[in-house]
Formats: C-alpha cells, sequence, structure tokens
C-alpha cells in the first residue's frame, strides 16, 4: 500500500441484508467527520446502531451527551484502567495524539499527582453518569499491563473493582479492557461477583480463555484484529465461543480490519469484519449478523 493511501477512507463495504450494531467505538476520536456523518455513513452499509465509549470522565461526559441527541447512539463510561494511575500518580508530559471532540485521556499533557481522593472524586462522577438511562453499560474499565507499570497497579484494580460495583448497582452491562491481564481481570470478576452481563470488549483471549468465559456467560465482542494474519488464537477463539455470546465492533478508529490495516477505522467498515467472523465460524453472514444483533441489544440492554 502506497504511503498516500493511510489518508484514505477505505470504500463502504457492500451492505449488510441484516442490521447489526457496533458494539464498542470512539466517535470522539474520529477525525474529518461530524458524528452525524459517521452514523449516516454506518447506517448505508446496516450498521444501525452504536456504542460510544468513554475513556475518562471528559469523554464519558460526551458519550452521555451523544447518546441523548442519536436515538441510535448508546452510552458507556468509565475510567479506562490507563486513566486511574495518571489521576493517582499524574503524568510528567503530555501525548502526541491530536485533540479530539470528547476531551479525553489522549489529550490531557501534564497531570497533577492527585492520589487517591483525586480517583475517588473522578469516580463519583462516573457513578453519577452511570445512572443516566441513555447510559448502557459501565466500561471500559479493567486492566491493562501492556502500557501501565507495577507502579500504577494498585490504582488499576482500585479503579476497576469500583467499576465492577458501579456496574451492578445500577445494572448496566460491564465493558472490560482486558490487555496482557487476562488471569488477573478474570480472578478480580470472580473476587467481586461479576455483574449480570460482561463484555469482553476487543477479545484477545485464546480458545481456552473463551470456554472460561462462556461458562461464565460473559460476551465476547470481536474487533478488526481478529483479520490479521498473526491472530489465529483469536480466531480459534471465535470458532469456539458460543452464538449467542459473539458480538462485534470496531473500537473505531483502532484496529482497522485487514485489508485496510493502518488506515482510520470507523463503524461503517464492520460488515468487513462480520463477513470474516462468519468465514471462521463456518455461518452465513445473514445467521452471524441476526445473532450479533440481538446479542448486543441484550447484552446493553436496549
Amino acid at each position: 500500500m502506497a504511503p498516500q493511501d493511510k489518508n484514505t477512507p477505505p470504500p463502504l463495504p457492500e451492505p449488510l441484508r441484516v442490521a447489526v450494531a457496533d458494539s464498542h467505538t470512539h466517535l470522539d476520536m474520529q477525525e474529518n467527520s461530524t458524528v452525524e456523518e459517521a452514523l449516516a455513513k454506518a447506517a448505508s452499509v446496516g450498521v444501525t446502531t452504536v456504542v460510544q465509549v468513554g475513556c475518562d470522565l471528559a469523554g464519558s461526559r460526551w458519550a452521555a451527551d451523544t447518546a441523548a441527541a442519536h436515538d441510535s447512539v448508546h452510552a458507556t463510561v468509565a475510567l479506562h484502567p490507563n486513566e486511574a494511575p495518571r489521576i493517582v500518580l499524574g503524568e510528567p508530559g503530555g501525548t502526541s495524539q491530536p485533540p479530539r471532540a470528547g476531551g479525553g485521556w489522549s489529550r490531557q499533557g501534564a497531570r497533577e499527582a492527585g492520589g487517591d481522593s483525586a480517583l475517588d472524586a473522578a469516580l463519583a462522577g462516573i457513578d453519577e453518569l452511570a445512572a443516566l438511562s441513555q447510559v448502557r453499560g459501565v466500561g471500559e474499565t479493567g486492566l491493562d499491563y501492556f502500557r501501565t507499570g507495577p507502579e500504577g497497579m494498585a490504582a488499576q484494580e482500585r479503579s476497576f473493582r469500583a467499576h465492577i460495583e458501579i456496574a451492578k448497582r445500577h445494572d448496566k452491562a460491564l465493558v472490560i479492557h482486558d490487555r496482557e491481564a487476562h488471569d488477573d481481570v478474570l480472578r478480580i470478576l470472580r473476587e467481586e461477583g461479576a455483574p449480570e452481563r460482561v463484555v469482553f470488549h476487543c477479545y484477545s483471549g485464546d480458545a481456552e480463555m473463551a470456554k472460561i468465559c462462556a461458562a461464565a456467560g460473559y460476551y465476547m465482542s470481536f474487533a478488526g484484529n481478529v483479520t490479521f494474519k498473526n491472530a489465529q488464537p483469536l480466531r480459534d477463539a471465535l470458532a469456539v465461543a458460543p452464538s449467542e455470546l459473539v458480538l462485534v465492533e470496531t473500537d473505531a478508529p483502532f484496529l482497522t480490519p485487514a485489508p485496510y490495516r493502518g488506515r482510520a477505522n470507523a463503524p461503517y467498515l464492520i460488515p468487513v469484519t462480520l463477513r470474516a467472523m462468519a468465514e471462521v465460524r463456518g455461518v452465513t453472514e445473514d445467521a452471524l449478523a441476526t445473532a450479533v444483533a440481538a446479542n448486543t441489544a441484550r447484552a446493553f440492554g436496549y
């Protein structure tokens, strides 16, 4: 692929015949497109519902406001696992990512260390948002051992346990971000007692973990990385996951499916991932879309 192609949006895929939902997206991080344009483009190919996910207090407020303004959008609210250590310990400098509409954690420059009291205040804000009717989930929360070192683990774990409690109290789905932390995520869910509905966003475990999730009734949401060449363990997990527990997501603008890897992802590319998933499972596109649509509505209670 020529370098200039990286900035060219992938073409519209063939529309799905059965409408589905993007179970996890970040409309606030997209560039060169309004929310209305993104939703219209998605709907034109059969992606008629999106779940807009919060990563910090500002982004969670934005998600709730956006869901209130659009019938096709549902919100989830949370402090991302990497946000909790930033609040408690501070952060010396910013990141190179551009500002975005939600005002979320990727643009927040240098941060002062706020300690546990600052984390408690942020969690109280999430708790307040979780009570809203357009907020269908608490997440993305969980553990991330890829970006946060040992010094941040206590803050992550405290935040994760608090989010589990918030989700249970408000009877909302719990949306989990699990990066290189499978055993600890599963252990904490057992220790706290999982909410009735748990979604592993961008499922990253293997087939053995998929069997554990299935036994617990946890939903597994697959993203565009299921199409990557090196992702055979993910495809093996998808193959054994029960059809009533499978969801599809973009995690846009990240994890763009092949053959468009390296370009910005968006909800309208869900059909590309869904078709690849149907092939892995040996089912028709329509059968998988029908199951995924019902599963997403059940998981998020809409």
